[in-house]
């Protein structure tokens, strides 16, 4: 079966605040630049469905999901509900859809698990909420979509799923979740010492995760390491009936939320390794704070899934979506020009560090 694309039109008209790092438009750009380059699939990409609270509350608390949608009515959240499910605060504000939008995030990811029942390959790139906890909004994250399609798959029988996330930040959400669960293990490569401080390397969960925090200018070079050398032998030796990717793009060197340095290539490279490891694959998105850096990745991920050769250069559809985009960090004031006329990124390799090799070495030790 040919890999399908899940997305939503509600990502293209929702933001969190023009002051807010997700004020970005970031999935519409992917399903933007897949379309312009020509490689959207026969039909277009399936619609993500909102996920209703009874389906939500698989994993979330009832309350939790009710003061979501007492905020989106409302446009605010009351003291208590503040306090008690951090809406409105430490990052996660009240915006206009912050129950639609997470709820679709959740319906998409969702989806995908129940279209990969029988085996197959789907993209989502709205999902990769990863902070997501049962009880409150937590790094931008008001709902856990991983959590929530990795549960739909074990709701479907399996008992041996890979999760591997490649985001700049921790994935702990996801790993908090099954920290009980020998079902499924986590694979998490992130910056070391950044938000939310957890997930060192001898953070193993009773032995169902295994953490890689890398230091500041993590490249192309120390990436294929850390496949090689770490995720693949990890996924190899499990032997998993799906493997689920977070594909966070704040890992690369233009994203002004991290202080990795990879280009487009790492990710896209991890992509194609953890193909045909499993009968089930599905990729989310995640972080990336960058407009220019996350299409272009995760449009290129869309690519890689489907065996198609990135040109040299964009179509000239693609080189006016991406003209057509403005950010308003440093960055964005004069942006090169490779951001409009190409979809790769230079390669950016370098030398394996002997902290990166010690992190591996402890992660695939015992």
């Amino acid at each position: 079966m040919s890999p399908l694309l899940i997305g939503s039109e509600i990502y293209r008209r929702s933001s969190y605040g023009p002051k807010h790092p997700l004020a970005i438009p970031r999935v519409s750009t992917a399903l933007d630049l897949i379309e312009a380059m020509g490689w959207l699939p026969p039909g277009g990409w399936i619609e993500a469905p909102r996920a209703s609270p009874e389906a939500l509350a698989r994993f979330h608390a009832p309350e939790y999901v009710a003061a979501l949608q007492r905020a989106e009515a409302a446009q605010q959240a009351d003291p208590e509900d503040r306090a008690r499910f951090h809406i409105g605060a430490h990052g996660n504000p009240v915006y206009r859809e912050v129950f639609s939008r997470p709820a679709t995030s959740a319906g998409g990811c969702m989806l995908a698990a129940r279209l990969t029942a029988d085996g197959g390959v789907v993209f989502c790139p709205g999902g990769g909420t990863h902070h997501g906890r049962p009880d409150r909004a937590s790094g931008f994250c008001y709902l856990n979509d991983p959590v929530l399609g990795l549960l739909t798959w074990l709701d479907q029988g399996l008992g041996n799923i890979l999760y591997v996330d490649i985001d700049a930040h921790h994935g702990d959400g996801v790993q908090d979740a099954f920290h009980y669960d020998r079902r499924v293990y986590t694979v998490s490569v992130h910056e070391a010492g950044r938000w939310p401080f957890t997930g060192g390397s001898d953070d193993r969960a009773g032995g169902q995760a295994r953490n890689l925090p890398m230091p500041a200018g993590f490249n192309d070079s120390e990436m294929l390491w850390v496949l090689h050398q770490a995720i693949l032998p990890i996924a190899r030796a499990l032997r998993p009936q799906a493997i689920m990717l977070q594909c966070g793009a704040d890992a690369l060197e233009e994203d002004p939320l991290s202080r990795l340095a990879l280009s487009n290539n790492a990710h896209w490279g991890v992509v194609r390794a953890l193909m045909g490891l499993a009968p089930r694959l599905v990729v989310l998105g995640g972080g990336g704070y960058n407009p220019w850096s996350v299409g272009r990745c995760w449009a290129g991920v869309w690519a890689t899934l489907n065996g198609i050769a990135v040109p040299e250069r964009t179509t000239p559809a693609a080189e006016a979506v991406l003209r057509g985009l403005s950010f308003h960090r440093a960055a964005g004031r004069a942006p090169p020009e490779h951001w409009f006329t190409t979809m790769r990124d230079a390669p950016r390799p370098g030398v394996v560090r002997a902290a990166v090799q010690r992190v591996v070495a402890a992660a695939v030790r015992g």
